[in-house]
């Protein structure tokens, strides 16, 4: 990222400070470029995988429900992720797409087969929700639908006869899908080859899926004037020999290469969503910003094969991931969600931000219910999380021009990880309006923040803070929100300097104009 960091030793305190009365300063220049790359909106994409209760309970409870629902998707939901405006919802998986056979899942739902979903919790599911019902959400929720191929168990004419499905106008498949009731093709813009083929989608080596890439995507045929941006399945983290070689191998057929990464330090003991320290909130925030350089790596390679920059990355998926809440199955991957993963979120929004010449889309895990979760669901209820709330507050920044800028702040040593600094910021201009997210990551102070406007004549329009008392708080069922959007006051402009007083521990998203 474009900092300029200032590291100095800071002992981590207990989670559960509240605002403190000493401030930290920092700075932050703005550098307006009109050679900046679009901050792509594809960037703020979601993901939702067959998966515990993300689609079943989540999005989906069918038209005979109790629960208000919109043609059988919980009304609820559909209306707060509407706020989002999602661009592009990944579906069915993960690992569960290459276990996946699209045909079980259309046609009269009470006639669908039922399958075991062998790789979360071993559930048994009614494939209620099929391919009819994930593209009428889309258009429900007014997102682009990201469709994940099974290579994994499933075949080339399989593959083939399911975008055939969702998108001819005639042919066998259309007229299968004018059966099972919708007449017009849908349109599908995204098609991922595989997903994780490197382990869940079939433990392949990079040569050989890169060959077995080939021969899928060849089959995936255009129908109608529908155009596939077909998207490769790429590393995990760290294994750059897998992005060389599909690079090397396959650049030709693909438009994007997939990488996958989350912020968990130990995968055998993942920690609590929110029984943790202060020095656990650190380390994670020092793992979370190795995105930084996992994205830099994958890019200099893909840069060496392709410098026009055609292929995009796509970090289809990301985000926290700790132990289940107690008294869940550990297969279906409920967790909560605190503070802390609000700013897990705003860091690698504004990593992604910095990236946007090659990254091209990005789908946190999951929309519901599952991970790092927008939404969580019990019966009738429903509740937003904190990282709902920050991609909410970061709106604005969908289809916005980046803004470079220069950041001067102290940061905080972690051990064995990144720096965190103590102030991460990001800025983007869409019709003249420009919008300013500044992240103070301290649990113990303030931070006053001055922002050079580069000879802009900007006026504050608006300011938004996302905070908590605690660290640890969160939302839950049956209780007033502890961490949500509020107006914010300590945002002023004076001689073309923006001045904004951050409390600890928040993120505060300023407009001008």
């Amino acid at each position: 990222m474009n900092l300029k960091s200032i590291a100095i030793g800071l002992v981590a305190c207990a989670a559960g400070t509240s605002y403190a009365a000493t401030s930290s300063t920092s700075t932050v220049e703005l550098r307006p470029s009109a050679d900046a790359p679009v901050i792509n909106k594809e960037i703020y994409g979601q993901f939702a995988e067959h998966l515990g209760r993300c689609i079943y309970g989540g999005l989906w409870v069918g038209e005979e429900s109790g629960i208000p629902n919109t043609q059988g998707y919980r009304t609820d939901v559909l209306n707060a992720l509407r706020e989002l405006h999602v661009p592009v919802l990944r579906w069915p998986g993960g690992c569960f797409a290459d276990e996946y056979h699209w045909m079980d899942g259309i046609g009269p739902r009470d006639k669908r087969p039922v399958m075991v979903n062998n790789n979360w919790g071993g559930t048994v599911e009614d494939n209620s929700f099929g391919t009819n019902e994930f593209f009428n959400f889309c258009e429900l929720l007014g997102t682009e639908p990201y469709l994940s191929g099974n290579v994994g168990s499933g075949s080339v004419e399989e593959m083939a006869k399911w975008v055939e499905y969702i998108t001819a106008e005639s042919g066998p498949m259309a007229e299968l899908r004018k059966k099972n009731g919708r007449e017009k093709p849908w349109k599908l813009k995204y098609l991922g080859v595989g997903n994780e083929s490197w382990g869940c989608g079939g433990n392949f080596t990079a040569e050989f899926y890169a060959n077995v890439y080939r021969r899928y995507q060849t089959y995936c045929r255009e129908f109608n004037g529908n155009k596939l941006y077909k998207i490769a399945s790429g590393a995990n983290a760290g294994d750059l020999h897998w992005t060389e070689v599909l690079m090397r191998d396959a650049m030709q057929h693909f438009h994007g290469l997939s990488l996958h990464y989350y912020s968990v330090g130990n995968w055998a003991s993942k920690g609590s969503a929110t029984k943790f320290d202060g020095n656990d909130y650190y380390t994670t925030l020092g793992i979370c910003l190795e995105m930084d350089n996992l994205v830099k790596n994958h890019s200099a390679i893909m840069d060496r094969f392709d410098p026009e920059g055609r292929v995009g990355l796509m970090v289809d998926e990301w985000g926290t991931w700790w132990e289940v809440e107690p008294g869940t199955n550990p297969g279906h991957l409920f967790q909560q969600n605190t503070m802390r993963d609000a700013m897990v979120a705003a860091l690698t929004l504004n990593i992604f931000h910095e990236h946007a010449a090659r990254v091209r889309m990005a789908n946190i895990a999951q929309i519901a219910n599952v991970l790092q979760s927008m939404v969580l669901t019990r019966d009738a209820e429903m509740v937003l999380t904190p990282t709902y709330y920050l991609f909410k507050m970061y709106v604005p920044h969908q289809d916005a021009r980046l803004v470079p800028m220069a950041v001067t702040t102290e940061s905080r040593s972690v051990e064995g990880r990144q720096s965190v600094p103590e102030l991460d910021a990001t800025c983007s201009e869409k019709d003249g309006v420009y919008t300013i997210s500044l992240t103070n990551t301290s649990l113990e102070k303030g931070n006053k923040v001055s922002v050079n406007l580069a000879d802009l004549k900007l006026k504050v329009q608006g300011a938004q803070i996302l905070t908590a008392a605690s660290v640890n708080d969160y939302n839950d069922f049956g209780q007033p929100e502890k961490v949500t959007l509020k107006e914010f006051k300590g945002a002023r402009v004076n001689k073309g300097v923006l001045t904004v007083d951050m409390p600890a521990m928040s993120i505060v998203s300023v407009t001008l104009k």
